[in-house]
C-alpha cells in the first residue's frame, strides 16, 4: 500500500492500535471541531455504511466494487436521509459481508463525527484475548459489538471461551453484545442472559420474527420471555425484511405492541437498517414514520423513547 509523505495510512493508524484521538494529532482523521449532536433530533439505532475507497479500506470476503449493493452508502448519503426527517444521531453496525472483522472504516467515520455516531463492531470470539480488542475499541466510540449464528452455526456461535470472555467483558465496559439472529436462536441468546445478567444484550430487527411472510405467536411470545432478563433490549427495525414487506407496514403493529407490554418503551429502540430500507416503495420516511405517526396511542414520552431515549442509553453512553 502507498503511503502519503511517509505517513501512515487511516487505516494503518486504526488496525495498528494508535487511538483516535493520536490519529487527529497526528493529522491523519480530521478534527470535526465543535459538537455536531443534538438533543432534539430522534437516533437511528441501526445502520450500515460503506465506501469505494477500497485502497483505504479494503473490501472482504473477496467482494470487489461490483458486489457493493448500492454502489455506494457514505456517511454523507445516510445524513441525506436521516436528517430531512429529523434523525441527527446514528448507530453504525460492522457489515461482516463487506469489511469482515476489519472495523477501521466505521471507527474512521465516528471519528470526524464524534457527537452524531457510534459503532457496532465485530471482533472474532475465536481470536486472541476479544475482550481487550473490545475494551481497546471502546475508545474509539464503539459501544456494542454484533453477534450472529450465521458466522459460526448456531450449535457452535455461543460457545467456547472466547465468546464466553466477550459477554463478560461486556458486562464491566457496559458495551451491547447485539445478536442478529432468527427466532431459533433466541433459546441461545436467552440461556446466555441468564448466565451473564449483568451483560446489556439487543436484539436486531425483532429477532427476525416474520422474515418469511409469517408472524408466528409463538415466535413473539418467545421475545417478549427474553424481558425478564433487565438488560435485554430489541430493535424494532427492518420493517421492509418482515411480515408483508410493505409500507406503512401497520402489519407490524401487533407484534409492537406485544413488545411494548413486555418490555416497555424504555427497552425498544427503533432503526431504520439503511440502506436496506431504501429500496422502491421502502424508504427512510415510511420507516421513521411507522413510530413517529401511526402508532397514535403511543404518549409522547413512549415515542421519545423508542425515538431516541432509549438508543441514546444504550448506545451513546460514551
Amino acid at each position: 500500500m502507498q503511503r502519503r509523505n511517509s505517513q501512515m495510512t487511516r487505516r494503518e493508524l486504526l488496525v495498528s492500535g494508535v487511538g483516535v484521538g493520536a490519529a487527529v494529532g497526528l493529522g491523519v482523521l480530521p478534527s470535526t471541531g465543535a459538537a455536531e449532536g443534538d438533543d432534539a433530533g430522534w437516533i437511528d439505532a441501526h445502520s450500515h455504511i460503506w465506501g469505494r475507497d477500497v485502497a483505504e479500506f479494503p473490501l472482504a470476503n473477496g467482494n470487489t466494487l461490483d458486489d457493493l449493493s448500492p454502489q455506494s452508502f457514505t456517511t454523507e448519503e445516510l445524513f441525506a436521509v436521516c436528517e430531512p426527517v429529523g434523525v441527527k444521531r446514528v448507530v453504525l453496525i460492522q457489515h461482516h459481508i463487506y469489511h469482515g472483522w476489519d472495523n477501521s472504516y466505521l471507527v474512521h467515520e465516528a471519528a470526524r463525527f464524534p457527537q452524531r455516531l457510534r459503532v457496532v463492531g465485530m471482533v472474532d470470539d475465536r481470536g486472541k484475548s476479544p475482550g481487550l480488542a473490545m475494551r481497546s475499541l471502546l475508545k474509539q466510540h464503539v459501544t456494542g459489538f454484533r453477534i450472529t449464528s450465521r458466522i459460526q452455526g448456531r450449535e457452535q456461535w455461543l460457545s467456547g471461551d472466547g465468546m464466553r470472555e466477550m459477554w463478560q467483558t461486556a458486562a464491566e465496559t457496559g458495551q451491547a453484545m447485539c445478536c442478529l439472529i432468527d427466532p431459533a436462536d433466541l433459546v441461545g441468546v436467552d440461556a446466555m442472559c441468564a448466565q451473564h445478567p449483568a451483560t446489556k444484550v439487543v436484539i436486531d430487527h425483532f429477532a427476525r420474527i416474520g422474515a418469511d411472510g409469517e408472524i408466528r405467536s409463538k415466535d413473539v411470545d418467545q421475545l417478549c420471555r427474553l424481558a425478564r432478563h433487565p438488560a435485554m433490549y430489541v430493535k424494532i427495525s427492518a420493517y421492509y425484511a418482515l411480515g408483508k414487506k410493505q409500507p406503512p407496514y401497520h402489519d407490524l403493529v401487533p407484534m409492537i405492541r406485544r413488545l411494548l407490554d413486555a418490555f416497555g418503551p424504555e427497552r425498544l429502540m427503533w432503526a431504520s437498517d439503511a440502506p436496506y430500507q431504501l429500496d422502491g416503495e421502502h424508504t427512510y420516511a415510511a420507516s421513521l414514520a411507522l413510530i413517529r405517526d401511526h402508532l397514535s396511542d403511543l404518549s409522547d414520552g413512549d415515542r421519545n423513547w423508542l425515538l431516541r431515549k432509549t438508543a441514546a442509553g444504550v448506545y451513546f453512553f460514551q
